[in-house]
């Protein structure tokens, strides 16, 4: 054990196996796997992938995807990435809050697009992704999960003001009576955090809720895991690391487990956020979820 170590131990506390963790200056070391857990090609092949997806049915013009997840998991973080990426520079169309102390900073039902070209040639990619209030312990805070199961079916309207308080009914200014098959859910995502220690049982009861929907009607469901390179400090340095990491595969794992979503339908991926450039590793593991939420989602619109 080297003197740096030694000077770190009364720091340490409950530390699980495979890394050490000192809580107080939030430092890890992780231990790598000798060979990645998952392939991945660390060669951008997936944006002209993206860039050409058409839905094959002329009642729908865009692939829908919801995004759902407790506070702070980075919903909104995740829609400003994607459009960074599909933009090729950084963009900010979801606003986000970087306070701690904020509770939930998403207050309506909004469809974010994302454009491409300028000008008279300005048109928009047919995938478009809903943010959705974060999920909270308790009955009265948070988005009400039955909100969320009324998105699904395309029953909010542009702009509702969520209130956690109550779901929303059909005689709400909110509510769609007749959604198109546009205006429904093609994709279900679940966004977590890697930095949570644990989901809080209320939270996962209501999460669960959602799920059981989405499954009754054949919705796709798939997880992304979001704050990685917080999570682990191999993954920090190198994000090629990321399916090396006996830490996050271990949070995949029980990601998995706790949601009940499929571990090869769970992808991580970093935010943009400290970032003023692009960067080409954060790229490739946003396409590559990007594309299976494609596949996922065309899939589902060619059955329905």
């Amino acid at each position: 054990m080297s003197a740096f170590t030694r000077k770190l131990l009364p720091f340490i506390s409950g530390c699980p196996s495979g890394f050490l963790f000192c809580n107080k200056i939030n430092l890890c070391f992780h231990v790598v796997l000798d060979k990645p857990w998952r392939e991945l090609c660390w060669e951008q092949k997936d944006l002209d992938y993206v860039q050409e997806y058409q839905p094959l049915r002329e009642d729908i013009k865009y692939l829908r995807v919801l995004l759902y997840g407790p506070v702070g998991a980075g919903k909104s973080s995740v829609i400003n990435s994607v459009s960074t990426v599909l933009r090729g520079r950084i963009t900010i169309p979801a606003l986000t809050c970087s306070l701690t102390c904020e509770r939930y900073f998403t207050k309506k039902y909004a469809t974010h697009k994302f454009s491409k070209g300028r000008g008279s040639s300005k048109t928009f990619y047919p995938v478009v992704f809903n943010d959705t209030r974060g999920l909270e312990d308790g009955n009265n805070s948070g988005i009400h999960p039955d909100n969320i199961k009324l998105a699904l079916k395309g029953h909010v309207r542009e702009g509702y003001k969520f209130n956690s308080e109550g779901k929303l009914t059909e005689d709400d200014f909110g509510y769609n009576p007749t959604p198109s098959a546009s205006d429904r859910v093609h994709v279900l995502a679940c966004v977590l955090s890697a930095n949570t220690p644990q989901i809080n049982a209320s939270v996962l009861q209501k999460m669960k809720k959602v799920r059981e929907t989405a499954s009754e009607q054949g919705i796709p469901q798939i997880g992304l895991m979001t704050h990685i390179d917080s999570a682990c400090n191999e993954i920090n340095k190198d994000l090629k690391n990321v399916y090396r990491s006996k830490h996050l595969y271990k949070k995949m794992k029980d990601f998995s487990s706790a949601v009940g979503i499929p571990l090869n339908c769970i992808f991580p991926i970093k935010n943009y956020s400290d970032e003023i450039e692009m960067n080409n590793d954060i790229d490739i593991l946003i396409l590559s979820a990007l594309r299976k939420i494609i596949d996922f989602g065309d899939d589902f619109i060619q059955k329905c």
